[in-house]
């Protein structure tokens, strides 16, 4: 039976897997939740989103997604307080970063009611999904693809805007170790670095899994001209400490303006942190790390939030961090965490009640 909400029919699944689920040990992202948004873009204009069943896809195989990549995401969390309620993160911020994502790779814009009331109204049905443990929430993962057919380069005439949710815990635990890579490259000027295209991610894959198997966990990628600047951390911004510095690179094509980024660098300057958006060279840090005067690298995104990186190597050398009792790292990480658990004041208005 399909019911009506505004615009959003809704059709209820008939069985939960809820039941089934051990939030106490939750992977991130690979368990869903019961329900998933779905809204189709034909004839020239977004039709009234739906909320289904969690279930496949069925595309043609002339698809474009499949020949031509037309596909981009956004990552967020929703987050539950001690008395029950469900609140966002800067959601305004994804959606607005998506349609940055959409424009370019020719993909028409997702009207913002679409996305912020499809958002909430998927929300509201699935609340008994978000975990209430520690360091846990609800990722969510809005995501664009062409499903128009055709085998002509060129943009598709439909896509389909999906929203899927997974409970989710802790994406990495423990230190992480990294490695500054000199041959590949994420992105390049004039390119779709500053996009969440799924491409970028991709083309990631291989340079990380031959760092893995030299025993790191992520590489830092460095520009593509000559792999002289630090840019970002696998498929996160990098902030690096230099003394008492929190210094971050600028956003360009090439880097992702992250919104964690974004809030570190507002929260850091409350706290009276000096901090530095600047272009910073792989031998500055290197440098640093010799002298002792490099006392953190984290790396800083909606999936980790905060994740301090323990050791970087840089050709043949492991250079380890220091332990630090009182970190940015974990000051910064606490204030955004104390904002999104709706622990703390939310003094810049980020919060978002669902």
């Amino acid at each position: 039976m399909e019911v009506q909400t505004n615009k959003i029919s809704i059709e209820r699944s008939k069985t939960t897997k809820i039941n089934e689920v051990d939030f106490d040990n939750l992977k991130f992202g690979s368990v869903y939740t019961d329900h998933m948004l779905v809204c189709d873009y034909k004839d020239g204009a977004w039709q009234n989103p739906s909320i289904i069943p969690y279930q496949p896809i069925s595309l043609d195989p002339a698809a474009k997604i499949f020949h031509y990549g037309q596909s981009i995401f956004e990552g967020m969390k929703a987050y539950k307080d001690a008395d029950g309620q469900t609140w966002l993160f800067r959601p305004l911020d994804n959606h607005k970063r998506l349609n940055i994502s959409a424009e370019r790779l020719a993909i028409p814009e997702i009207p913002e009611e679409f996305f912020i009331e499809g958002l909430t109204t998927l929300l509201n049905l699935e609340k008994d999904w978000i975990p209430t443990q520690a360091g846990s929430s609800l990722y969510i993962r809005p995501f664009m693809l062409a499903s128009g057919k055709g085998f002509h380069a060129s943009p598709a005439d439909e896509y389909k805007f999906i929203i899927c949710c997974a409970p989710s815990g802790s994406y990495f635990s423990g230190k992480v170790k990294v490695l500054i890579e000199e041959k590949y490259s994420r992105s390049a000027n004039g390119g779709v670095g500053y996009a969440k295209a799924g491409g970028n991610y991709a083309g990631q894959f291989y340079p990380t899994q031959l760092a893995i198997k030299k025993g790191y966990n992520q590489v830092i990628w460095t520009d593509d001209n000559n792999h002289e600047y630090i840019e970002e951390a696998g498929a996160m911004n990098i902030f690096i400490r230099i003394n008492d510095t929190l210094i971050t690179g600028p956003t360009s094509d090439r880097i992702l303006d992250g919104i964690t980024r974004k809030s570190i660098l507002d929260i850091a300057a409350d706290e009276g942190i000096k901090t530095e958006v600047r272009k910073i060279t792989v031998a500055e840090v290197v440098e640093a790390a010799k002298s002792g005067a490099l006392k953190e690298m984290f790396g800083a995104g909606t999936a980790a939030v905060v994740s301090p990186i323990s050791t970087f190597g840089y050709r043949g050398v492991d250079y380890e961090l220091p332990e630090l009792e009182n970190s940015y790292a974990s000051l910064l990480k606490k204030r955004i965490t104390d904002i999104q658990y709706n622990r703390a004041e939310d003094n810049f208005g980020w919060r978002y009640k669902v």
